[in-house]
């Protein structure tokens, strides 16, 4: 468990604190070329508050505003003619219509070569948000996505508190930059946004049934999706669990890591494995409350993979790039956690909730690196010790201070 001391000074130093974000650089950038950039996230990951540090001058809506719904959807042109050098508007998705509306704005400032008109729009609705943005403003646009904090945007105090203390906290600004009781943020995360962005997506019929299924979700943490097994055991159909699984998707709870697989004579797993975007809220889901009953938890080690592969997730889509991020097993039941494909060149990755070095953490690494025959240009353990180097082949990281991009 977390010590007095430890407790205290994180109190001490967060207190309302604004934390820098790593993909600002990403976005100035964008803003710079595109007239409009699209904001995508979960729900209070931050993106009205760095939106509107980066851009102070800029006019703000909130389509969650009533009142300001109101007046847009009654002259959508009348509005947007209100503010003629642009507009920050946050939760676009409950009114996706003003796209095609922007779309004329920006067309119109183009032929008349005015391009000092900008807009940043902002949503939480990855499905709803995405499939009128791609309709609408293609070619126009720059899509970034904001997560949860990475241990990255922390600063070095933060960033050395336990591993468990990390994965119990998650990442939700929330909690580290108004120092936040993590349940209490969880609990109401969950009541507030989470059901209620699922009904908006899907009509769930049986709600205790898909309270379970999320349930049952955070208890496969870094397994293999299995629709079929879900069904059985909730005792819904299987498209009713595929159903549930997209709106998880669409709402940024949960993502899937695909299988690398490619014609080789070995048969490989084919099945992707499943992630929460953020730890925080699948220890919440498994009624873990303290970092004592975390440290003895049968999935300690999987929420642990969990953080770690957050964490590259993050660092890619903080640069704006795709994460190009895999996982390895075969039949054999061989597994490296994470392999990522650049161009023909393969890196693979195992990540150990251990403190201790083992020298069978490379097995099945050496493993790949001679199945693929030159092609692994980079190959890491990444734990929970202190012992380290930074090898290209077989290298060693504390989590804290792996970065895929060196």
């Amino acid at each position: 468990m977390t010590d007095l001391k430890s407790n205290f000074n994180f109190v001490k130093i967060m207190n309302n604190i604004l934390i820098n974000r790593k993909i600002e650089v990403t976005i100035r950038k964008h803003f710079n070329t595109f007239p409009i950039v699209t904001l995508t996230g979960p729900r209070q990951s931050g993106k009205t508050t760095l939106c509107r540090k980066l851009f102070p001058e800029f006019s703000y809506v909130n389509f969650e505003d009533a009142t300001i719904l109101d007046e847009v959807k009654s002259d959508p042109k009348r509005f947007l003619n209100k503010y003629p050098q642009g507009l920050i508007i946050d939760e676009a998705h409950n009114f996706p219509e003003i796209f095609s509306y922007i779309q004329v704005v920006v067309d119109e400032d183009n032929f008349n070569n005015k391009t000092d008109r900008r807009y940043i729009i902002t949503g939480s609705s990855n499905l709803a948000l995405l499939e009128k943005v791609t309709q609408s403003l293609a070619g126009r646009t720059a899509v970034l996505n904001l997560l949860p904090l990475s241990l990255q945007e922390l600063n070095d105090e933060q960033q050395h508190l336990s591993s468990d203390t990390h994965i119990l906290r998650g990442g939700y600004p929330a909690i580290w930059a108004k120092g936040q009781d993590s349940r209490m943020v969880y609990r109401a995360y969950y009541n507030t946004y989470v059901e209620r962005d699922v009904r908006s997506i899907i009509n769930v019929k049986n709600m205790n049934a898909f309270n379970k299924f999320i349930k049952l979700c955070a208890g496969r943490v870094g397994t293999e999706f299995k629709a079929s097994i879900l069904s059985d055991e909730i005792g819904v159909s299987v498209p009713t669990i595929n159903q549930w699984l997209s709106a998880l998707e669409a709402s940024y709870i949960v993502y899937l890591l695909p299988p690398f697989f490619e014609n080789m004579k070995k048969r490989l797993v084919k099945t992707p494995k499943l992630y929460f975007y953020d730890t925080g809220l699948a220890t919440y889901l498994l009624s873990i409350e303290n970092e004592m009953q975390l440290s003895t938890h049968p999935l300690r080690g999987a929420l642990f993979e969990n953080m770690v592969v957050n964490e590259m997730i993050k660092e890619r889509v903080n640069q704006g790039k795709d994460t190009n991020l895999y996982f390895y097993r075969d039949q054999s039941q061989r597994e490296i956690d994470v392999i990522r494909i650049n161009a023909n060149y393969l890196e693979a990755y195992e990540i150990k909730s251990g403190m201790s070095y083992n020298n069978d953490y490379y097995k099945w690494i050496n493993y790949f690196k001679k199945l693929m025959g030159g092609r692994v240009t980079r190959s890491a353990v990444i734990y929970d010790g202190q012992s380290e180097n930074d090898y290209k082949d077989n290298g060693l990281y504390n989590f804290r201070n792996f970065r895929l991009d060196e």
